[in-house]
């Protein structure tokens, strides 16, 4: 995959979440940001359409809930994904363990 489908892929979602599920710009630049790299490594053909058809689901009102709910379930769909919270608008937490120890 190029880096100029990844840049279309990002850019065209970060216009999709301000103007279809009204995130601000600063969230919808960073989940852009998070679900171009989650296809990176490890959806390449995932589609905006895909994706904003999962965001569609009503199970959360804030846009960044819905958007890390999405991820995880797209998340447990891929064999060799045992952790979305990098792919996740809130990441990995406070109290979770820092995924750079021991690297």
């Amino acid at each position: 995959m190029s880096d100029t489908d990844d840049s279309e892929f990002a850019a065209e979602l970060e216009t999709t979440f301000v103007e279809e599920f009204e995130a601000d710009e600063e969230t919808a630049a960073a989940a852009a940001e998070k679900a171009a790299a989650f296809r990176e490594e490890f959806h390449e053909d995932l589609t905006v359409a895909e994706l904003t058809d999962r965001l569609a689901d009503e199970s959360y009102d804030a846009f960044e809930h819905r958007f890390d709910y999405a991820v995880g379930n797209l998340a447990a769909a891929v064999e060799n994904c045992t952790d979305s919270r990098q792919f996740r608008i809130a990441g990995f937490g406070d109290l979770a363990a820092d995924p750079e120890q021991g690297a």
